[in-house]
């Protein structure tokens, strides 16, 4: 075979020779800057990255030389020995490429010093097992989010996707790796994502991205801030310590179910906004207007909260390196929305907690994006923590620890901490049914809260998205049955006007959603009393009476209570718990605060519990 392939170079040689001098002897300037070529052949074994050899394997070369003439080409398959051979090959520059299923598309470059005398070149190659594929949608917000096609996906120069008419890409035979994958097409600004190799699940991740949109918040654009979580009501707090400040934090810290972005953490000091400090994150540059770490909601700015207020510490800052923070505002109702800071960069570095005021009234009767964040100042190794202990909405600042003060309801409720204003300025839900069951399971403890009440997000958990008010009694978050709003025990004075806690949210009563349905139940056979109250945005109040119940022993009380004992029902059994049926049709076309309050209305020696498994308006 060599002496064949010899015979065969020195004839191509040999008529190059007599080209050369028939050429030469009509006119020897037409030879002039031409160069003699060789032709060749590649040969090799393709391997696995274990030293397996692998047979099938696509194996193709590509001339990468800027020649004159046509590049010279071939494509090969390797035997069940791993071997592969590419014969009439231009001794030069090339690129050799293999491809296999579930192995990593490889590329190596070839020089020409590669070859040796005889025109012959050995070019062993390894592949990586490669059984991970990433795929999404790509979509344009010129298009109001529609489909975009013609996409160019790309990880490496052989790695790449292209999105087709529904706007869908897909690169396979990757290795279950960390990625950053690049989107780019014309008269587009070319976006790129980053995702680690936890965003795989059965070796398959999802990346879906929106073009023809510029990040607003960092990796967050316009379209992307229009499914925003909404921020219904007037405070969310966090933190463990519940010895200074009125609201059991310990088990009511629920900011931590907001939408945070970069770095955070669950801690007893409140839920902190960390600078991302790990790893190639320390080589990020500074930017005091971009947030590095952040939360945002989705918020209607009416004259009833129209100043933020919030109650922040932090943790490795001080006065002479302060942590930076602020807050940005999104009009996306805006021809062009951008991120506006309200009051520009606050600086603060103390164990001390402080309040600090945002006017938000520009932006009154507008529903707006907020987001409170944290900025990176320095370059390198940076660690500063915000502990975000309290966000509340007001008629103006709130100093220190104190219930947001207002306009009493009426006289009844004068004591509820629910004043007019937070009547008002609460959101419509736009959710109808929620659940009182932790999906989180594992330890649910104050190491572990972060994870626990993040979970709630999962299924609409209804103290994450009502509003809870311990008004004097804390309750119990992750009890197996349901969430558990409670009394106090033995001792107790009976009172069945004020709640000893509650929770309230507002709805758009119509038809279709004007029933509001309860699964509870209670423990060890003493009665609870409870009552569903309406509030409407006049400060009219109405306590309602069910419609119809499942309990197993239920009456009226006193000051529209009722009176309950039911001790069936969990998670593996819905259908035993106490059913209370209510009938809202006669606020059909008006917004209304609902309030399912627990109350002292006997002193029977224990705690009174309502356990919620679910609550839906239908």
């Amino acid at each position: 075979m060599r002496l064949n392939r010899l015979l065969r170079t020195f004839a191509f040689t040999a008529l190059l020779g007599g080209l050369a001098v028939s050429v030469s002897s009509c006119k020897d300037d037409d030879t002039k800057g031409e160069t003699e070529k060789t032709i060749g052949e590649v040969s090799g074994v393709v391997t696995d990255d274990e030293g397996n050899v692998l047979g099938g394997v696509e194996v193709s070369i590509a001339d990468i030389v800027d020649l004159t003439e046509t590049s010279v080409t071939a494509t090969t398959t390797t035997e069940a020995d791993g071997r592969y051979t590419l014969t009439d090959v231009l001794v030069g520059s090339h690129m050799i490429t293999c491809k296999k299923a579930t192995y990593q598309t490889t590329s190596v470059t070839l020089k020409p010093q590669k070859f040796n005398a005889e025109a012959m070149a050995t070019v062993n190659i390894e592949m990586r097992y490669a059984a991970a594929k990433i795929t999404g949608t790509v979509l344009d917000a010129r298009n109001d989010g529609a489909p975009l096609a013609g996409v160019k996906v790309t990880i490496s120069e052989t790695q790449t996707g292209m999105t087709d008419a529904n706007g869908k890409y897909e690169i396979a035979n990757l290795p279950l790796d960390a990625y950053e994958l690049t989107f780019s097409l014309k008269d587009y600004a070319t976006v790129t994502k980053k995702m680690g190799r936890d965003a795989f699940e059965n070796n398959t991740a999802v990346l879906d991205v929106v073009m023809g949109s510029p990040e607003v918040l960092r990796g967050k654009t316009a379209f992307d801030l229009r499914d925003a979580d909404k921020w219904y009501y007037s405070e969310y707090r966090g933190g463990g310590n519940d010895t200074s400040y009125p609201h059991w934090d310990w088990s009511t810290d629920y900011m931590a179910a907001l939408d945070f972005v970069g770095a955070w953490q669950e801690q007893n000091e409140g839920t902190t906004l960390q600078i991302r400090n790990d790893g190639a994150n320390q080589k990020n540059p500074v930017d005091l207007d971009v947030f590095d770490s952040y939360v945002y909601g989705s918020k209607l700015i009416t004259e009833d909260n129209k100043v933020m207020t919030l109650q922040v510490r932090t943790h490795n800052a001080d006065s002479e390196n302060p942590a930076v923070f602020g807050v940005q505002v999104i009009d996306l109702s805006a021809a062009e929305p951008a991120a506006v800071k309200i009051g520009g960069n606050e600086s603060y570095g103390s164990d001390s907690y402080k309040s600090f005021g945002f006017d938000l009234s520009d932006y009154v009767g507008k529903e707006v994006v907020i987001a409170v964040g944290i900025y990176r100042a320095k370059t390198g190794d940076y660690w500063k923590q915000l502990v975000l202990r309290r966000i509340a909405f007001s008629t103006a600042k709130i100093d220190g620890w104190n219930y947001i003060t207002g306009t009493a309801v009426n006289d009844d409720l004068k004591d509820w901490k629910l004043t007019m204003e937070m009547v008002r300025s609460t959101m419509p839900h736009t959710k109808k049914k929620f659940s009182g069951v932790t999906v989180c399971e594992g330890d649910k403890n104050k190491d572990n809260r972060q994870v626990a009440y993040h979970s709630w997000r999962d299924n609409a958990h209804i103290a994450a998205e009502w509003s809870f008010v311990p008004r004097v009694k804390d309750p119990e978050p992750f009890a197996g049955e349901g969430y558990i709003i409670k009394t106090r025990g033995g001792g107790t004075a009976v009172n069945t006007i004020e709640p000893e806690a509650y929770l309230y949210a507002k709805f758009s009563i119509a038809e279709g959603s004007n029933n509001l349905t309860l699964r509870i139940r209670n423990f060890a056979g003493e009665a609870t009393f409870f009552k569903i109250t309406a509030i409407k945005n006049d400060g009219t109040v109405e306590h309602i009476v069910p419609a119809s119940n499942t309990a197993a022993s239920s009456s009226a009380a006193p000051n529209g209570c009722w009176k309950f004992v039911h001790q069936n029902g969990g998670p593996g059994n819905p259908d035993a718990y106490a059913k209370f049926v209510y009938d809202l049709s006669k606020f059909n076309g008006e917004d209304v605060v609902l309030v399912l309050g627990v109350y002292k209305g006997e002193d029977n020696g224990t705690e009174s519990k309502v356990c919620i498994y679910d609550v839906e308006m239908n």
